[in-house]
C-alpha cells in the first residue's frame, strides 16, 4: 500500500492543458490548501463577529450557512460535475471540471478543487451573501457555508489519501470509493452520505 501511494505521488498528473501556467493552476497540493483557507476562513470569521449584534445570533447564521452547504455539495456533484450532454464543448467542460478526477482519481494534486477555481466562486458567494442580507447575517451565513466547502474538500482528500479507519470516517470513505469503482452513477454525497440514502441514489449492494 505504501508503495502504491509513493508511486501515485510520482505519477504524472493527467494534463489538461497545453499551456504551462494554465496547468499549473489546475494543481493544488493540501498544505497549500490548509494554510490559504485557514488564512481566509479565519478572515471571515472574524468579519463576520464583528459585524453581527451577537455571538448567539452569528452562531445561528453560520450554522445555517453551514448546512446549506451538505445538500448544495449532492446537488452539485450529481447534476453538475456529472451532466451528461451530446455536445463535445459541454463534454470536455466537464471533463475539466471532474471527469479528469474519474481517470486519475488518486493523484494528491487533483484531489482538492483549483484555488484558480474556488477563490472566485468564495468571493462571487461572500458578495452576494452580503449584498441580500447585509454584513452581520451576509457575512456569518457565507462564512459558515465556506466552512462546509472546506469540510467537503477535506474529506474528500481524506478519502483518496489517508486510511481513516474510525468507524464513521471509514464508512465516508467506502461510500466515495464506491463512487468511483463500482457505480459512477451513484453515491454522490460526499460528506452528508445520508443524502444518498434519502434521495435513492445509493450504490447498488448487488
Amino acid at each position: 500500500m505504501k508503495q502504491q501511494k509513493r508511486r501515485m505521488k510520482e505519477e504524472t498528473p493527467l494534463r489538461l492543458f497545453k499551456n504551462p501556467v494554465m496547468e499549473s493552476l489546475t494543481l493544488l497540493s493540501f498544505g497549500v490548501f490548509t494554510v490559504v483557507w485557514g488564512v481566509i476562513l479565519l478572515v471571515a470569521l472574524i468579519f463576520a463577529w464583528r459585524m453581527s449584534v451577537s455571538v448567539k445570533m452569528m452562531g445561528l447564521y453560520w450554522l445555517a450557512g453551514f448546512v446549506a452547504w451538505f445538500p448544495f455539495e449532492y446537488l452539485m456533484h450529481r447534476f453538475l460535475f456529472h451532466f451528461q450532454s451530446r455536445s463535445a464543448f459541454v463534454q470536455s467542460m466537464i471533463f475539466l471540471i471532474h471527469g479528469n478526477h474519474h481517470e486519475q482519481p488518486n493523484h494528491p494534486l487533483r484531489n482538492l478543487m483549483p484555488l484558480s477555481v474556488s477563490l472566485p466562486l468564495a468571493l462571487l458567494i461572500w458578495g452576494g451573501c452580503i449584498w441580500s442580507m447585509g454584513d452581520g447575517i451576509g457575512g456569518a451565513v457565507a462564512v459558515g457555508f465556506l466552512c462546509g466547502y472546506v469540510a467537503y474538500d477535506t474529506v474528500h482528500y481524506s478519502c483518496h489519501q489517508f486510511p481513516m479507519r474510525l468507524p464513521l470516517l471509514r464508512k465516508i470513505k467506502i461510500h466515495h470509493i464506491n463512487h468511483h469503482y463500482r457505480q459512477t452513477d451513484a453515491n454522490y454525497a460526499i460528506t452528508a452520505v445520508f443524502l444518498d440514502k434519502v434521495c435513492h441514489t445509493e450504490c447498488d449492494r448487488s
